[in-house]
C-alpha cells in the first residue's frame, strides 16, 4: 500500500465509522412490533415530517390495521409514482454527497455491512408479526423487510451527510423520519395519491 492509498483510507475512515456505528444499533430496533396499532405522538410526528419533507404535505396518514390491507398496498405500488421518484431524487442527492467522502467501493462495503446487520432481526420481527396477523404471503413479508433495509440505507446516507456538513438538517430529513417510523415498530408502506399508507 503506497502513500496515496493510505491517504485515501484515512479520508474514508470517518465515513466508514459513521456507517459501522449505525449498523451496530440495528439489532436493537423493535422491527414491525406495532403494526396496525394507533400511532404514538412520536410516530405521528415522524410520519408528518416524512410526508412534508418528501414534498407531500397534503398527504393524510392512513393507518392500515390488518395484514391484507398492507399487503395489497405494498403489492400494488407503482415504482414510477411521484412518491417513488421523490425518494429516488433524495437518495441520489445524498449518494452524491456520500461519494465526496467515500469511494464507491467504501460506500458499497458500508451499505453491505448495514444490510447484513439488519436482515436477520428485521426478518425475525416480521415473522413474529406474521404470526399475530396470520399472514402467509411471503412476497409482502419480503417487501416489508426490503423496505426496512432501504430505509436503513437512506438513514445512513443522511448520517453521512450530517457528518460532512454541520448545517445539514438531519433531525427533520425525510429519510431520518422514515427510519424513525421503523424504530417505532411501524412499516411506512407508501404515499399514494393523497394518502400515506402506514402499517
Amino acid at each position: 500500500m503506497d502513500e496515496d492509498d493510505l491517504e485515501s483510507l484515512e479520508r474514508e475512515l470517518p465515513g466508514l465509522n459513521v456507517m459501522v456505528r449505525f449498523a451496530r444499533t440495528l439489532d436493537r430496533i423493535p422491527w414491525f412490533a406495532n403494526l396496525g396499532e394507533p400511532l404514538s405522538p412520536g410516530a405521528r410526528r415522524a410520519a408528518e415530517t416524512y410526508a412534508q419533507r418528501l414534498g407531500f404535505p397534503q398527504a393524510e396518514i392512513a393507518i392500515l390495521v390488518d395484514w391484507d390491507d398492507a399487503a395489497a398496498a405494498a403489492e400494488s405500488l407503482d415504482w414510477q409514482s411521484e412518491w417513488w421518484e421523490a425518494e429516488e431524487l433524495l437518495r441520489s442527492d445524498l449518494t452524491g454527497r456520500a461519494l465526496e467522502a467515500l469511494s464507491e467501493e467504501a460506500l458499497r462495503i458500508g451499505m453491505t455491512v448495514i444490510s447484513e446487520k439488519i436482515v436477520d432481526p428485521a426478518q425475525e420481527g416480521m415473522e413474529q408479526a406474521a404470526v399475530i396477523f396470520d399472514a402467509e404471503d411471503e412476497a409482502s413479508k419480503n417487501l416489508a423487510v426490503g423496505s426496512a433495509v432501504q430505509a436503513a440505507h437512506g438513514a445512513a446516507l443522511a448520517l453521512l451527510a450530517a457528518a460532512q456538513d454541520p448545517e445539514f438538517e438531519i433531525e427533520t430529513h425525510a429519510f431520518t423520519a422514515k427510519f424513525q417510523l421503523f424504530e417505532f415498530g411501524r412499516w411506512p408502506v407508501a404515499i399514494t395519491g393523497s394518502s400515506f399508507n402506514l402499517f
